[in-house]
């Protein structure tokens, strides 16, 4: 059992877009502490993605965001010797994590391709529902719908 809740750490705005999940995926891209290279990459991939849909830069990002946010996700729950996998629904802050965690994950995993072209292709995959993120979104879900039997299992 746990002792005490970890404590919410403020995510910074970004300085172009004052926004918390641009803010976010900068900071998930981060590597090493060069912020400025990580703000580079992001902003230039959102860029170019808006350029490549023909719209704004944020409006692809949102509409990328809410297609890989995932509603149901399954915890491992242990009861009486046996660990079942139980769907809970995620929260907002949760769905916006595994969001950009995911993006992130997946442009990083494309061989061969510099991380702002990766970026770029996996946030338009994302608006248009195909990619990696998106199949990692819809594996979640399914997996949750499989366990639905272990939902009252849930705490």
């Amino acid at each position: 059992m746990r002792r005490r809740q970890a404590t919410k750490r403020k995510i910074e705005a970004d300085i172009r877009y004052n926004s918390t999940v641009v803010g976010r995926f900068i900071s998930t891209i981060l590597k090493c502490g060069k912020k400025s290279l990580a703000e580079r990459i992001f902003y230039n991939a959102l860029d170019k993605a808006g350029q490549k849909l023909n719209k704004k830069p944020i409006e692809v990002l949102d509409q990328a965001l809410s297609h890989v946010k995932p509603v149901l996700e399954t915890k491992s729950r242990r009861v009486g010797g046996a660990t079942y996998q139980v769907p809970v629904e995620v929260s907002y802050e949760r769905q916006v994590s595994l969001a950009v965690r995911w993006i992130v994950q997946y442009a990083g995993e494309r061989k061969g391709v510099a991380m702002e072209d990766a970026l770029v292709q996996e946030l338009v995959d994302a608006v248009n529902n195909t990619g990696a993120a998106i199949k990692k979104r819809d594996d979640t879900h399914k997996m949750a719908e499989s366990n639905r039997a272990f939902a009252h299992y849930r705490w």
